[in-house]
Order: C-alpha cells, then structure tokens, then sequence
C-alpha cells in the first residue's frame, strides 16, 4: 500500500538535471494513487549530513514544510507514502524514523509482526522511541546491527532475518552516503537501472520518469545500490542474480490526458484496454495460446475442480468468470475470497486448478493463499496485470491483461481485463480439453473483439445520460444493485464502487433473493439499479427480473434499469432505461458494468469528493 521511492547519483544536480529531492518527490507523486495518509523524505549529502522531513496528510503537506524548512542538496535520499496500521496518521509516525543518533533514516512498507517483543529488547538496552510505529523498531534494529558491523548492508541482512512478517525495508546511513539498502518480503520492491544513477520504488512507476529498465527482487533478497552498481544478496549474503525487465509504458501513460480524474481516463482507456488483452493469443496454426504456461497439458487436461481466489473487485471477476468457464468446460468452478482461502482448511489437490487473480500481484491475501494451494500440491494460474510482481512470480503460469497502469484506487479496466483474461482462459481450457471446436471458440473470440468497439459506443453516445442521472440523485443516501445469472457479480460490483467512492450505503443482491429478504428495504424513493439479462438468455431470466422490476416498482422504488438495445418491454416498468449493445450472454457484464462505473465516478464528483483517493482506502492491499 505505501509508496516507496529509493534513489543515488554521482552527478551533480546540474549535470544530472535533478537532485535526490526532485527524483523521490517526483516518485512520490507518481505513487500517490496507492493510498496514503502521510509523506516524508531523507537525504544524505555528500559530506554524510543525514535531513529528514515528514508530514501527515498530503504530499503537498510536506512540499510546504520542506518551502519553509529547505533540505540540503543531496544526491542519495528515500521517500515514503504511509498508510496507517500502526499508530496514527500524524507526524511523529510518519516515515522516516531516524536511529542511531539521527544518522539512519528508514521507511517501511508492510507489518512487522514480532515488534513488539524487539522493542522491549531494544528498551531494555536504553532506546527511546519517538513513535508508535512498528517500523521505527526496525530502524532501531538496523542501527543496532550497524553498530555491531559497521556495514549497512549486512546490518540490514541480518536485520530481515530478526523479522516476522510482510516488509520492505529502505535505509541510508550519514557514515554511507551514497548508498541506499532495501530489503523485502511479501511485499513489493523493483530496481531501476540507469546511468551514474539507481533507483528503488514499490512500483515501476516511482522511477518511470528517468528510466524503463527494471529488475525484479526476489523474496528475503538484500539489494545495495551505488551510483554506479546494483548488488543483490540472499538471506545467507551469498550474491544471486535479480530477473531484468523492460517497463512497456510511459510517462505520459500515468498521466490524467485532459480527463478530470485518472478514474475518468481509465474508464476512457477501456476498450483500449480490453483490445490489448486479447491481442496475440493465437499460434500460427490458430490455436488459442497464454503468456508464460508452465503446466503440463496432461495435468490440465486431468484437473477436476477449479477454485479462483481474489479479493474485492477482483473476486467480482472471478464470480463472471464461473458462469463462463462452467458452461463452456463443464468444470466445477468455485470462487474464494483469498482471506477465507487458506483458513478453512479447503480441499485442494494436485487436480486442482487454482486461478489467481490480482491487477498489482502484490495483494498479501492471494499471495497467501497461492502459497497455500501450491503446499497442498494445485497448479496456479496468475492472472495479473503487473509484469514481475510477487504472484506471477510464485505461480505455476501467468496471464498478463495488458491493461496498462491503473492509478485510481478504485478498478475499472482493471476489472474488464480480468474478465476477459478470465474468458481466455475458460476457452483455452475447452481447446485442450476438447469441450468446444475450433469454430467455437472462434465464435465467442470474434464477439469479444467486438467489444471495445461497443463500449466506447456506450461512453460516446450514452455517458451523459448517466452524468444526468448521476446528478439527480447526488443527495441519495442509499442505492440497491439487483442481477441475476453474469448479472448477479455485475450489480456487486456496481454496489462496491458507490461504496468507494460516494460513501453511502449500497449493496448488490441477487435478484431472485428479492422476496427473501431485501425487498424489505424498498419504500417511496429508494433508488435501484436493474441489469436486465438479454432476452435471448439462459431460459425465462429475463421474466423473471422483469417481475423483480414491477415488484419494486410498486412499492415505490425508482428503478433504474440496463438493458440490451431493442429490449422495449422494460421500458413501462422503469424510471429511466440505460441501454447497452446487444452481446452474447456471457460476455454481457463487459458492458453492463460501465455505466455503473460512470454513474458511481459522478455521483462521488458532484458530491465534491476524491475519486482518485476515496478515504481509507489503498490501491495495493499488501498486508492482511
């Protein structure tokens, strides 16, 4: 969750164009979508003067207290972006913490879980604390190794091996300048490589300004970078080599593009978005293929039971994607929430399948529970959007989306993507196993292709019937999602982003649960969203949800109803009707859920809030 920034230089701010305090405060803007309640940055200048600065709330924040307080000019410094877990938002827990006597300064991503037992060794040797946090103890602990070595590399080695938990540590020392030392586990970490310069970030993003050379870290590695040389070590020192990447974006890619908000753009990036996922997944014989598989096929074609773990949106995907590779492979599919996953202790086999699915790789909970799934023997499938992250790398076979950076914290193409990799997936599956025939797999990929194309339609000629709407109802307090079938995850989903973003009360039901229960809810004014299934669907669905329309309706709900172009016959039961293309039943909620995404986007903006940034939340949940 936190933003990390690490950078050192041999050249002058002239000669290189920038100084420390220009690259890490860059990084941190560049990293602000991850979430965060506080800033602060280090610097160690080239006679070994160590400057620190820190303050709750925004970046902008701190750029004010370090105007009225200036740094000295340095070419090593790290920076940070804090979301709170232990202690509060306020400046004393903000990172850096300082030790050794005010020479170390170190930031902190993650939870140290055995804390507590090193800080009551660490008082009882004398040292006093100055925050709550449970990352000051590790920069008590760093300074306390590098008291006992002298090297602040190997004061951080043999530092990671005395903590418990999920972290990603990076220290400067006054006595070292030129010199930053990081190290992780279960969290994330990637090396920029540049010339006479380094650099360290959570994310690709924190020096994507100055470089698109990257090398992955792997797990309880130690890095130490110079100017001129990047060195990895594992937990016992003994050197190893780090995986190099090139970054496949740029800048300007992170960039909001003239939209109002990087929700906004992103929801704009869709069907970009959903056309490079499906871009080059044919052999030259025409056969469907994925990225990096490294399963066997007769372990695939053995497989008896699917399970897809995620979390939040991304389990929404999942949900969508149950109906699809069901139907289309006859497997049973089930979808766990990855925190549930690995606590209850699930049957899983070597003749499971476990599908995970994560936009950064680096959620903690699924990062788990792959590990789970692996020691009771599953193959798993990654379904990622980030290149080099933790959970592609611990996965049997990954499946990249392709979608580009997302900086809102709340998913939209994202979650198109997932769907769609998803689809990929549940086909290939078919292709292999023999479930379907080439021209029927080619079939449903001809209607995915169509897609883009249909939803940039809704956001070109339908968006501002849902800014209108979005407008009208900015002052309601709760709003109700129903669906049935791909339906069903597509009004949860809708229900999440309200909650995101516009804080208010919203959930998303099954619509045959209506009777059940919920229908309790609906009185004079409540506000409910339809997503009406085709009528060429599964059976009589679509009766069925037009019942639940007339049943809300007639107890005053204004029903606000999705439905594919030419369904006329909902018209007479709805207070506004938001029609979507006409697509394949499976492949529907790729365009039902934009209108939700938009309308949820306006609401919260005309609520005078922050789409970007909803209040605690983070785009990386990289903790449990």
């Amino acid at each position: 969750m936190c933003g990390i920034v690490g950078y050192v230089s041999s050249l002058s701010p002239d000669a290189a164009g920038h100084s420390a305090l220009d690259v890490v405060l860059a990084g941190l803007r560049r990293l602000e979508y991850r979430g965060y309640d506080s800033a602060g940055v280090a610097l160690v200048s080239e006679d070994g003067e160590l400057a620190s600065a820190k303050k709750s709330g925004k970046l902008q924040n701190l750029l004010d207290e370090i105007e009225a307080h200036p740094l000295p000019e340095a070419m090593t410094g790290i920076g940070h972006t804090r979301w709170a877990t232990h202690g509060g938002p306020t400046d004393a827990n903000a990172h850096p913490h300082l030790a050794d006597g005010g020479k170390l300064g170190l930031i902190h991503n993650g939870i140290i879980e055995n804390f507590a037992e090193l800080k009551e060794a660490l008082l009882a040797d004398g040292v006093a604390f100055a925050s709550e946090t449970d990352t000051e103890v590790a920069a008590h602990q760093v300074a306390k190794n590098y008291r006992a070595t002298g090297d602040l590399t190997e004061a951080m080695r043999l530092t990671a091996g005395q903590l418990e938990g999920a972290f990603t540590l990076l220290a400067v020392h006054a006595d070292e300048p030129g010199k930053v030392v990081a190290s992780r586990r279960n969290s994330p970490l990637v090396i920029g490589l540049g010339e006479d310069e380094n650099f360290l970030g959570s994310d690709v993003a924190a020096f994507i300004d100055y470089t698109r050379r990257a090398v992955e870290i792997g797990q309880d590695e130690i890095v130490t970078i110079t100017p001129d040389e990047v060195a990895i070590i594992d937990a016992d020192g003994n050197p190893v080599q780090g995986t190099p990447f090139e970054v496949d974006w740029d800048p300007a890619t992170a960039e909001k593009g003239g939209f109002a908000s990087f929700m906004d753009k992103e929801i704009h990036d869709q069907p970009q978005a959903v056309a490079d996922t499906l871009l080059g997944r044919f052999d030259l014989e025409g056969r469907l293929t994925l990225d990096d598989m490294r399963i066997d096929e007769s372990l695939l074609k053995s497989i008896d039971k699917i399970v897809v773990i995620a979390c939040g949106t991304a389990a929404y995907a999942g949900q969508v994607a149950r109906y699809a590779i069901e139907h289309w492979c006859r497997i049973p599919t089930e979808v766990e929430l990855a925190h549930e996953f690995r606590y209850r202790d699930p049957v899983v086999n070597e003749k499971t399948l476990i599908v995970a699915i994560s936009q950064s790789g680096e959620t903690m909970d699924t990062l788990m529970a792959v590990r789970h799934a692996r020691e009771q023997g599953a193959k798993v499938i990654a379904i990622c959007n980030t290149y080099g992250s933790s959970i592609p790398r611990e996965s049997d076979a990954v499946l990249y989306t392709h979608a580009g950076p997302e900086i809102a914290v709340a998913s939209t193409k994202a979650f198109l993507s997932q769907i769609v990799a998803c689809y990929l997936l549940g086909l290939y599956l078919a292709q292999l196993r023999g479930n379907k025939y080439r021209d029927e797999i080619e079939t449903v990929i001809r209607e995915l292709q169509e897609i883009p194309a249909k939803i940039q339609r809704l956001l070109d000629e339908d968006k501002q019937q849902v800014v209108d709407l979005a407008a009208k109802y900015k002052d309601t307090q709760s709003v109700l999602f129903l669906g049935r079938h791909v339906g069903y995850p597509v009004a949860m989903e809708g229900a999440l982003k309200l909650k995101e973003l516009a804080y208010i009360h919203a959930e998303g039901f099954a619509a045959g649960e209506l009777k059940h229960g919920p229908i309790a809810l609906i009185d004079e004014g409540q506000m409910v969203f339809i997503i009406v299934p085709s009528k060429n669907g599964r059976d009589s669905l679509h009766a069925k949800v037009v019942s639940n329309i007339q049943e809300v309706r007639a107890r005053g709900a204004n029903t606000i109803v999705i439905a594919e172009e030419g369904d006329e016959e909902v018209r007479q039961y709805a207070s506004e009707v938001i029609f979507v293309p006409q697509t394949a039943t499976l492949l529907a909620p790729l365009l039902a859920t934009v209108p939700l995404q938009v309308f949820a986007m306006e609401l919260a903006t005309d609520k005078g809030l922050d789409v970007d940034q909803p209040r605690n939340l983070a785009k990386s949940v990289t903790v449990e």
